[in-house]
């Protein structure tokens, strides 16, 4: 049985990435951490805070791939350490944030266990664009064409 989405309109059509970006979100793991803040900076900028207390720059990547920002951390025990209470999980992670067009990330820092993703929202003109109507024998596109 086919599931029916808010995509599946045929209003909205070339949207499947999206939908497949949303369904990747909604699988995500343990949505409580690492806890995070998301501020805004300037009338432009954006700031996604994450705490990263015992994480070294060197155990945390940062990717984008198709406007979905993915923070990774991985920490490892130390195998000498001898605890007697452990409050303090040592575990990886997986944070991901849905950017719209038009947000860039300007930067990343960490300091004191914080890290700081800074976007910044890009301002773009809209345009509008007229679109000549041709009949059948003026189309340059060809079916039988192949790339």
């Amino acid at each position: 049985m086919d599931r029916l989405s808010f995509f599946s309109s045929p209003l909205f059509l070339g949207f499947d990435h999206f939908e497949r970006l949303v369904d990747s979100m909604s699988k995500a793991q343990d949505d409580s951490y690492p806890p995070y803040n998301i501020e805004q900076i300037g009338e432009s900028g954006f700031r996604i805070t994450l705490a990263l207390a015992g994480f070294r720059k060197e155990n945390i990547v940062i990717s984008l791939e198709n406007n979905q920002l993915t923070i990774r951390g991985k920490q490892e025990a130390d195998p000498n350490a001898v605890y007697i209470y452990r409050g303090i999980a040592t575990r990886q992670f997986i944070r991901t944030f849905v950017l719209a067009d038009g947000v860039e990330i300007k930067n990343a820092e960490f300091d004191n266990g914080l890290l700081h993703v800074n976007l910044l929202r890009i301002r773009t003109k809209s345009s509008i664009k007229n679109i000549e109507i041709m009949s059948p024998s003026e189309n340059s596109i060809s079916t039988t064409e192949s790339p």
